[in-house]
């Protein structure tokens, strides 16, 4: 389905992606603990309210 060529470039590619991907996150560490501090708890918020959702989908489900 592939060739062997397009196969390494995939490998390679993602390889380098996520290199610099956590080289960037590491880098701007400071920042994200400085502006985002609040933001576990919007997480938990969302999750919480997809969970009232299908809990109450289910429940009332006949």
């Amino acid at each position: 389905m592939f060739s062997t060529g397009q196969l390494i470039f995939a490998a390679l590619f993602f390889v380098a992606f996520v290199t610099i991907i956590v080289f960037s996150y590491r880098k701007d560490t400071r920042l994200h603990k400085k502006y985002y501090k609040g933001s576990v708890y919007v997480l938990v918020g969302f999750i919480a309210f997809i969970l009232l959702l299908f809990l109450i989908k289910t429940l009332l489900d006949y």
